[in-house]
């Protein structure tokens, strides 16, 4: 009797427990599908507050062109518009043997070109890369830059000599592009407005182009600097080479600017001399721009209030590979700290600015694998999170989408807003160029890009506009420049 007791006693204790095995289960599951909802909440108000219907988008590319216009006659404009004397633009017909130097801050990149004319492309290109030491960064003159970048070129120049052949007999130029903003002068040089990686203290206010020749005459090269250029007038005046049609040029990477031509007679602030053409190059800052039409998010607002320029570069925070990570990881943290997206504990790593790379948003953002595999192995490389639900890596996936779609549709209606300034949607054919990795290796933000112009300007106007990869790559703008000004200037 005694052991029937026993056993029923025990049949009783195993039952409570698989009831309440049970219980904690069904309790454990709901609580996970509670927290999956509020994750989603939180996913689809940071996507309706990213929202860009074509009809705000039409809203920032009107009042992008008003600003243009604003700029175009007063310093005080939010955009720069600075103006560029880089005159003659090219033909197309330019020929020879072209050398460009890309000063990019840490480093500075030497090329070396031939152009055929007829809008030939460049061919025999040849480029070397040469690291800035901290010395020349941080000394107190930029006699030190100087000095290393004509070494280097002397060298560079002595490895191509055999096959340059006879050097012409004018003067030669060297296009010089830097990437960062200048202002520029007829004849002489930039004045460097803000200089990022670099620290030399006689920048601001100098004719820099005078240093540099004179350095480039002490080690005996036969170039010479007429100008100081952004690196976007260089990119435009390679698209200017290839087509006349071509209006603009983007550089869209890590920052992001814009250079477009526009009729000298539109330019009310300029009081220098008109170049022949009647044309001059436009340097924007368009990263400056900023209106009340941006699909700004409580994740934007901090990441400006805690940036190093906190309003200002408010495009840019919006657009460019710099920022998309972060807006990403921003979003992600939020999702762990209220809705246990990773697990009870927070992910450390997760709250440290700027790990999240974009081209790692763009890996995750591309995973076609049935379980998000690459999603999974970028959160254990990048935050150390070892565990993550297929679930939790597909919210992943969405919020880079978000974050993405949103910048491409800004930079397409930047774009427009551009042509529209130029009156040419509806009766002209306009060719905009873009360079820069998150155009070039970012499929899906490419492709969100091209779509939002087509959406914007609809089927009567979207031919008229015309979007292409930069020719030559990175720093190839130098190249032209330098033919522009050699071939072109007895014109």
């Amino acid at each position: 009797m005694r052991k029937e007791v026993v056993v029923a006693a025990a049949a009783v204790t195993v039952g409570a427990a698989a009831v309440g095995v049970a219980v904690f289960l069904k309790h454990w599951e709901q609580q996970r599908e509670r927290r999956l909802r509020q994750a989603k909440r939180l996913l689809r108000k940071f996507a309706n507050d990213c929202a860009t219907p074509v009809a705000k988008l039409w809203n920032i590319a009107d009042d992008l062109a008003s600003k243009m216009e604003s700029g175009l006659s007063s310093e005080e404009s939010i955009l720069g518009m600075l103006v560029s004397y880089v005159a003659p633009l090219p033909t197309g017909e330019e020929k020879g043997i072209y050398y460009g130097i890309n000063l990019r801050g840490t480093n500075f990149l030497m090329i070396r070109g031939s152009l055929g004319g007829k809008n030939l492309p460049i061919s025999e290109l040849q480029r070397e890369e040469v690291a800035i030491p901290s010395t020349a960064m941080d000394g107190d003159s930029t006699k030190e830059l100087f000095d290393l970048i004509a070494v280097e070129l002397a060298k560079f120049i002595s490895v191509h000599s055999e096959i340059d052949g006879k050097a012409e007999s004018r003067e030669r130029k060297l296009g010089f592009t830097v990437s960062f903003p200048v202002e520029e002068d007829a004849r002489s040089s930039g004045t460097a407005i803000k200089w990022r990686s670099l620290s030399v203290n006689d920048i601001v206010g100098k004719e820099l182009t005078n240093d540099i020749n004179r350095a480039l005459e002490k080690h005996g090269i036969d170039l010479r600097v007429f100008a100081l250029a952004n690196d976007t007038t260089g990119d435009l005046a390679g698209a200017i080479y290839y087509s006349k049609e071509n209006v603009a040029a983007i550089t869209l990477g890590m920052g992001t600017d814009v250079g477009y031509v526009e009729s000298a007679e539109q330019v009310p602030k300029w009081h220098g001399q008109s170049p022949n053409s009647g044309e001059m190059i436009i340097n924007m800052q368009w990263g400056n721009f900023s209106s009340s039409h941006l699909p700004f998010t409580e994740f934007d607002a901090s990441l400006d209030a805690e940036s190093s320029n906190p309003g200002s570069r408010m495009f840019e925070k919006l657009i460019s590979g710099m920022y998309l990570g972060e807006i990403v990881r921003r979003v992600l943290l939020k999702m762990a700290q209220e809705t246990a997206l990773f697990g009870e504990w927070v992910p450390p790593k997760l709250a440290t600015p700027y790990l999240l790379r974009s081209p790692d948003m763009a890996a995750m953002h591309q995973d076609t694998s049935e379980d998000f595999e690459l999603v999974d192995e970028k959160l254990k490389e990048i935050f150390e999170i070892n565990y993550s639900t297929q679930m939790a890596r597909e919210l992943v996936a969405e919020v880079c989408d978000v974050v993405a779609e949103r910048g491409a549709r800004l930079v397409g209606a930047g774009i427009v807003g551009i042509v529209k300034k130029l009156g040419r949607i509806a009766n002209k054919k306009s060719v905009v160029t873009i360079e820069g990795g998150l155009y070039e290796h970012y499929r899906v933000f490419r492709n969100y890009l091209h779509n939002s112009v087509w959406e914007v300007l609809g089927n009567d106007h979207s031919d008229n506009v015309i979007i292409e990869n930069c020719h030559g790559g990175s720093g190839a703008g130098s190249i032209f420049l330098a033919a522009s000004q050699t071939y072109n200037a007895g014109s």
